[in-house]
């Protein structure tokens, strides 16, 4: 077994036919009207499109074969969200995703979309207790998740966490508005700034965490004119989650976008129904097996070796 460039392992097994291209001649064009990345998506790419005006594309995304296919497409940020979780190990909610499993994971991902920007949800408890662990624990996504940046969900209560990771170099992206690792607090997922006063609070926990060196900010359901100040009085990269048009970014969650999920928020409608695929073709697959439809033999014996196999 040799390494590849990104550490991918490449498997070369005696008789079993041409390897599978690692590309293919047909790959899908960017979506008309979406900017085209780079060679690499960096903070300053992203600074650089905010300041033109340039609106760009987030998905979660959770595994390498994933990833190299959102790049593909031209999405130039990828979220390794907690929802994890949820979507990859069936939990009911963000809480239960493991550190290391989230680290893992990163690592996954920017093997697999090594150009675009990766950005790492630090998990619930992971910062929360200590800051000094907070700080390691971020340091570890950098280094052994190979993240470009962090995303912490905060508020202005956290400015001290926030301007220390910064201090150490770590890109901090603070995920403002609703939170969904504080959701037992509140008895459910909820939207924020939806009152005059929370509003406000929103808006200074923006300009606390600015002021603390967050790198970008992350808005999670609020109203659209909340989001608007907030893009209008800050000078950070805004990603919106169900926060309005003004953002400068979108992120949804990719298994809502295919059509994966049972249910999907109203600001993350499918483009697609990958789930009803899937159904057909195993369902396809399992009738194949049932009748006994294999297709031909394929790795047949020559007829000198068949023969003496037979005669042994």
């Amino acid at each position: 077994m040799a390494a590849d460039p990104l550490g991918r392992e490449t498997y070369t097994l005696a008789m079993t036919g041409p390897a599978r291209p690692e590309t293919s001649a047909a790959l899908p064009d960017a979506v008309a009207g979406a900017p085209e990345a780079p060679a690499a998506v960096t903070i300053r790419t992203l600074a650089k499109w905010r300041r033109e005006g340039t609106r760009f594309a987030c998905l979660t995304c959770y595994d390498a074969t994933t990833a190299r296919w959102l790049e593909r497409a031209g999405v130039p940020a990828l979220l390794v969200g907690d929802t994890a979780a949820e979507v990859i190990l069936g939990h009911p909610a963000t809480l239960h995703a493991p550190l290391e499993f989230m680290v893992t994971i990163t690592a996954a991902v920017k093997r697999g979309a090594p150009s675009r920007f990766v950005m790492a949800d630090m998990p619930f408890l992971s910062y929360g207790a200590e800051e000094a662990e907070g700080v390691r624990n971020a340091g570890r996504f950098m280094t052994e998740g190979h993240a470009d940046a962090v995303k912490l969900e905060v508020d202005r209560g956290h400015a001290s966490l926030v301007r220390t990771m910064s201090r150490a170099g770590i890109p901090v992206i603070a995920h403002i508005g609703s939170r969904p690792q504080h959701t037992r607090l509140r008895g459910g997922y909820w939207a924020a700034g939806k009152t005059a006063e929370s509003a406000r609070g929103l808006l200074d926990d923006a300009r606390a965490l600015e002021d603390a060196g967050a790198a970008m900010l992350l808005v999670e359901a609020c109203p659209s004119e909340v989001a608007a100040a907030i893009v209008e009085r800050t000078s950070l990269v805004v990603i919106g989650c169900g926060a309005g048009s003004a953002c400068h970014g979108q992120v949804v969650v990719l298994q809502d976008l295919l059509g994966l999920t049972d249910w999907q928020p109203a600001f993350a409608a499918p483009t697609a129904r990958i789930g009803d695929a899937i159904t057909k073709a195993a369902a396809a697959w399992r009738d194949r097996v049932a009748r006994n439809d294999l297709g031909p033999d394929p790795y047949p014996m020559s007829e000198s070796e068949r023969k003496a196999f037979l005669e042994s």
